[in-house]
């Protein structure tokens, strides 16, 4: 146990950001350089080391928190890195982007403020690649097969890095120009710089992992010509189906998803562009949908400079504190402010947009919407309240419906699909055609990063034993496990 008395002797501490009228001038990360190392030692110190650590199980990577917050509580950064490494292969991507599940599992939660376990993770992971303890683990053999991973997001780097550890010869295709997925161009530079994709890259080809860009598998090259070339293949595509919103008006123009927009913003940063052909600057800009991509497309607009920025939601405002039919350890639907909207801007929660409204050009000028009420879990619009605001800009940012069905890539395979759209899999991620596996978004549905990399982990086991006939590798989670999907 780090500090039997640290919970009791440490308020939670997290980590400091930079002023608001510093930042939204640039893209460079939201937090203050060197603020973390100073407190995370006595955060650290408040982990009580349950008997149970239900922190665990609110991971769906199964991270060894006690383990390594009792060494970070005693400054041995190698040791903290060599147990957060051995249940996550991107650290440094959780411990940015993860909505943290593990702190509300958390057993000091239950009457205190948590672990600032997020907060203590990125510490560590930032540390040992400043200590030079990251380096590549090229395996010591090869086992003469080979495998092909379809997408380089999390889901795909991490059944990449596991599947080239354990002796296979592993390509990773990615339709995209870089490698990273929505970590390269769905999250804005401002939650996570990509020089951090860049040097865990490195790191995998240090190893012996493949790369090939610009290759959308299902139009470049057909599914069944590479099922034949390699030994095995992981989909691991995302569900990059955004979900639309078909009122009238829908067809004018500036209106956006969300995927349309942000990526463009990171072009820019990654020197591509000069400016992003669809931008904010000097208009009024209303994101439709509260979630993480929504805050994504506010935080963007800031940058941008826009007139003003609304965010709505259908939803209602959620509470403060846990709902009683959310109760620890389970993770709670709460009221949540991002950096994005500490930058400013409106949040409108309990509104269904009915249509928009253009200028003579086609240019959409306004956003007409409606107060709703939800009855029998299906929103009911209330007469009298129906209202304009101005938008010159609109981003949809409501969530995605399932993998890209236009590209060929499920019908080329011939893939069944489950119940809800995604491609199905069994207990080891195994798809119904022989040798094809999923992970991430593409099996699971718009998720998490914490489950794309177990998602990833697992298939990479379930593809080792089908090349091998067993495996060592780790299982972190079973495709049936559903629990915390948003």
């Amino acid at each position: 146990m780090a500090d039997p008395k640290g919970f009791l002797n440490h308020e939670r501490e997290v980590a400091k950001t930079r002023p608001v009228e510093e930042r939204v001038k640039d893209w460079n990360e939201v937090y203050q350089p060197g603020s973390l190392l100073p407190i995370i030692s006595k955060q650290a110190s408040r982990c009580m080391d349950c008997g149970i650590p239900f922190c665990h199980n609110g991971c769906p990577l199964g991270n060894l928190i006690p383990e390594w917050n009792d060494y970070a509580y005693r400054e041995d950064w190698t040791e903290a890195s060599e147990r957060l490494h051995a249940t996550n292969n991107f650290p440094e991507f959780t411990g940015r982007l993860c909505p943290a599940p593990c702190e509300a599992a958390c057993v000091l939660g239950i009457n205190q403020p948590p672990v600032t376990i997020k907060n203590v993770e990125v510490s560590i992971i930032d540390k040992a690649w400043d200590n030079g303890d990251v380096t590549p683990q090229p395996p010591e053999r090869l086992s003469g097969k080979t495998v092909a991973v379809i997408g380089s997001g999390p889901a795909g780097l991490a059944a990449a890095q596991q599947l080239t550890r354990a002796g296979h010869t592993v390509a990773v295709y990615e339709r995209a120009d870089r490698i990273g997925g929505l970590l390269r161009y769905g999250i804005p530079e401002f939650k996570m710089e990509k020089r951090h994709i860049n040097r865990r890259i490195e790191q995998m080809r240090a190893e012996g992992t493949k790369f090939r860009t610009e290759v959308e598998i299902g139009r470049d090259l057909d599914a069944k010509k590479l099922r034949k070339r390699y030994d095995a293949v992981v989909i691991a595509a995302g569900a990059t189906t955004s979900r639309d919103l078909p009122v009238p008006g829908r067809e004018l123009n500036g209106i956006h998803f969300a995927m349309e927009y942000l990526p463009l913003a990171n072009k820019v940063q990654e020197g591509d562009l000069t400016v992003a052909p669809i931008s904010a600057e000097g208009k009024h800009v209303v994101v439709i949908g509260g979630g993480d991509t929504g805050a994504d497309c506010v935080g963007t607009a800031h940058r941008q400079g826009a007139a003003s920025v609304t965010q709505l939601e259908i939803m209602g405002k959620p509470g403060d504190e846990r709902n009683p039919n959310q109760p620890w350890p389970t993770f709670p639907m709460l009221y949540k402010v991002t950096s994005a909207h500490e930058e400013g801007g409106e949040r409108i929660y309990s509104v269904s947009t009915t249509h928009f409204e253009g200028d003579e050009d086609g240019n959409v000028q306004w956003l007409h919407l409606t107060e709703v009420e939800f009855k029998d879990g299906r929103p009911e619009p209330q007469p009298g309240t129906e209202r304009k605001i101005p938008a010159q800009l609109v981003t949809l940012a409501m969530g995605f419906t399932g993998t890209d069905r236009e590209n060929g890539l499920v019908e080329q395979f011939g893939l069944e699909l489950d119940e809800r759209g995604n491609v199905a899999r069994d207990a080891d991620f195994a798809t119904n055609v022989p040798g094809v596996y999923v992970a991430g978004d593409a099996g699971r549905g718009q998720s998490l990063i914490v489950w794309a990399i177990a998602e990833g982990r697992s298939a990479a086991k379930g593809v080792d034993r089908f090349l091998t006939g067993a495996s060592a590798l780790p299982a972190p989670i079973k495709p049936t496990d559903r629990a915390l999907t948003v």
